[in-house]
């Protein structure tokens, strides 16, 4: 796809940066298309809006036929929608990645109408919200988890079935920064994000004489409908801001660059990494 083409996949309206925020890469930043996923057949779950979009759209934009999953259906179809509109491949599909069940049936459509996966991208995740590790009631931990963690187990084990099959594959694991150091709140979330950098690493050991990369990805602060809350105070963005050495929230766009990257054959070296996009938090 042409520059022109590329920069035609815009953010939707529940993706815009809020105030206080950057707002996403100007066109004249952004790298041209190069149909860096050309031929490969994607899955990105969360799908529906923020990163998950962001990455859907993207990988589109660079070739990929991708099937677009959430359980918020009606955001799901306008993302596969936009891409359709816009000359990509990209269809919706409900998906509750807590449910072995539904990861079965995920799985058979993409074999259906493709008759491949190459690229699973775990990015479905919720929030703890919780502030102390003593508030943590066991409901929360529980819902947290299933969808963090058990449902990027789920994932990988059902794409890597069938990857492993045809001697290669990508599973790109959203983790967190706070997968690889210690949150001061939501303590079921740091959980959840620390066992999907733990679990990503055996299944990449395992998986890697079958050809299949197993990686995770760490963001740092970052902009979208599920951080909504926080980004809109002002206040909270300085605050951000000044932890991140960078000097700026991330937006879901940068995000899926890195997923890109980990999904093409660019990083057919690269298994087990986990894969850093915080603005220098971690580094200091």
């Amino acid at each position: 796809m042409s520059v022109a083409t590329l920069q035609r996949f815009p953010a939707g309206p529940d993706d815009r940066a809020s105030p206080g925020a950057l707002t996403p890469l100007a066109p004249a930043h952004r790298l041209a298309a190069v149909d860096r996923v050309s031929g490969k057949v994607c899955m990105v779950t969360g799908a529906a809006g923020g990163m998950g979009a962001a990455e859907a759209r993207l990988l589109a934009a660079e070739g990929a036929a991708v099937l677009v999953t959430d359980v918020q259906d009606v955001p799901g179809e306008n993302v596969a929608g936009m891409i359709r509109e816009l000359g990509g491949d990209a269809r919706y599909l409900h998906l509750d990645v807590g449910d072995d069940g539904q990861w079965h049936g995920a799985i058979d459509l993409a074999m259906r109408l493709h008759g491949r996966l190459d690229v699973l991208v775990n990015n479905a995740g919720i929030g703890g919200g919780e502030e102390a590790i003593t508030d943590v009631t066991q409901e929360q931990w529980d819902a947290v988890t299933t969808i963090n963690a058990t449902g990027t187990f789920l994932g990988t084990i059902r794409a890597a079935e069938v990857m492993r099959q045809a001697g290669r594959g990508s599973i790109i694991n959203i983790s967190s920064v706070y997968g690889l150091v210690g949150a001061p709140s939501g303590a079921s979330y740091a959980a959840s994000k620390g066992a999907v950098r733990s679990f990503t690493k055996a299944a990449a050991v395992q998986l890697a004489p079958h050809g299949v990369r197993v990686n995770s990805v760490h963001p740092g602060f970052i902009d979208t409908p599920q951080t909504r809350w926080m980004m809109s105070d002002p206040q909270v963005v300085r605050e951000l801001r000044d932890r991140t050495p960078l000097g700026r929230i991330a937006t879901p766009e940068d995000v899926a660059w890195g997923v890109l990257y980990l999904a093409s054959d660019e990083s057919r070296y690269m298994t087990g990494a986990e894969f850093v996009i915080d603005g220098g938090i971690t580094a200091q």
